[in-house]
């Protein structure tokens, strides 16, 4: 009985927190925007130093309730050896040239996969970006946040993306099995 008492209260609270937040009403009957979305994220440069030789072969995006989202898949590469850098930049320039990739939006994040485009064995491209294009296969339509994707090249083992946001808004990055997740917030309150 006992333990039929600890997963009732486990299914409850579960149940509990998977209610979604809804408006509130203000004492003039007009409702008001609740938090329901993630706060504490920051603006500052996110990095993770260690890299990989299985190459990048895909980034895409996606549209969340409080976030727009950018992955960057590696298949084979696991978790631990997924490195990355994530900053804001005023100018997004391209590795060994420094050539400069105009990207449209408020701000720019620099997106640094520490994995290549390419197969390090024979040098042919695993991913179809093209230098100072939009990536492939990348529709930003209705998305909150994002405003412009850059493909700015793959250069040492490294490939390098510039994203074009709405405004410096708070993001963070998660390393998943075979990807490198980047969420933006569609703004700094947390509201919906």
């Amino acid at each position: 009985m006992r333990s039929f008492r600890k997963t009732w209260v486990a299914v409850a609270v579960t149940a509990a927190l998977a209610v979604p937040v809804l408006p509130a009403a203000t004492a003039s009957g007009a409702t008001a925007q609740t938090t329901a979305c993630p706060t504490g994220w920051g603006s500052l440069a996110e990095v993770r130093a260690t890299s990989t030789a299985k190459p990048v072969t895909n980034i895409r995006t996606g549209r969340h309730a409080c976030y727009d989202r950018m992955v960057v898949d590696v298949p084979g590469a696991g978790r631990s050896a997924l490195g990355y850098s994530v900053r804001y930049v005023k100018e997004l320039r391209q590795d060994g040239s420094g050539r400069l990739i105009p990207v449209a939006g408020g701000a720019v994040l620099e997106v640094r996969a520490a994995a290549p485009a390419y197969d390090p064995a024979t040098g042919l491209p695993t991913y179809p970006g093209r230098v100072n294009r939009p990536l492939p296969g990348v529709d930003l339509t209705g998305h909150r946040t994002f405003r412009d994707t850059r493909f700015a090249g793959s250069f040492e083992g490294e490939t390098l993306v510039g994203l074009g946001v709405r405004a410096r808004l708070p993001f963070r990055v998660l390393v998943l099995t075979d990807r490198i997740v980047l969420d933006v917030a569609h703004n700094w309150t947390g509201a919906r």
